[in-house]
């Protein structure tokens, strides 16, 4: 059956972005060594050319060491290559990224949207119309509380339509009164005593001295 219909292929995954950098790493890393080996092949010829006087031996040399220097040159254009590669890789791997963070963040957009659209339908504590009257309400009965406390600090005894000019006259009447009142508790002016301005009575030694003073003459 398998030869006439063929056998059931097999489902290939494909790499990652992770896995294909990884590999990318591996191979650079590996690149790297093999320019370090190189680089320590060059040193070693290098010192031999020094030691070396010219001649046929010393070029033997120099053809050894130009052709680890164009297999050097060889390496590096390849790691040149794969850190392109890895270049790539990271803007890739950076705008999927960027990508999956955008629908995310549309799609948690789109669940708040949801709900708060639910909560304003459910909720009329959340619609406009029921907020303003509550504040009207609000005010009003402010109003009412305020005229309330002022009619209950009125005073009896005083009533509203006493005006002021009024009340300073009655003021300076009374103070007349009490004026009149202490001139009284003091008695008539003709039992108050005069105030005189009388000279001291002299003293005794002034009596003698003024009784000396004919006989000194």
């Amino acid at each position: 059956m398998r030869r006439i219909f063929g056998a059931k292929k097999t489902a290939v995954s494909m790499p990652t972005l992770d896995e294909t950098n990884d590999r990318l790493n591996s191979r650079g890393d590996k690149t790297d060594e093999k320019i370090r080996a190189l680089d320590e092949q060059l040193a070693k010829y290098k010192e031999q050319i020094k030691k070396t006087r010219p001649g046929p031996a010393q070029d033997a040399i120099k053809r050894r060491a130009l052709q680890v220097l164009k297999q050097r040159k060889l390496y590096e254009s390849q790691r040149e290559q794969l850190y392109q590669q890895q270049y790539n890789i990271e803007q890739t791997r950076f705008t999927v990224d960027s990508v999956k963070d955008t629908v995310s963040s549309v799609q948690a957009l789109k669940a708040a949207s949801k709900e708060m659209k639910t909560a304003f339908k459910k909720n009329k504590e959340l619609d406009i119309s029921y907020i303003e009257n509550m504040q009207d309400e609000m005010f009003d009965m402010m109003d009412m509380a305020n005229e309330i406390n002022e009619a209950m600090g009125r005073s009896y005894a005083i009533p509203d339509d006493v005006d002021e000019s009024d009340l300073m006259a009655e003021l300076d009447a009374l103070e007349a009164d009490l004026a009149v009142e202490d001139a009284g508790k003091e008695g008539p002016s003709y039992l108050q005593e005069p105030d005189l301005d009388l000279p001291a009575v002299p003293s005794k030694e002034q009596e003698r001295a003024q009784a000396a003073e004919p006989l000194r003459t």
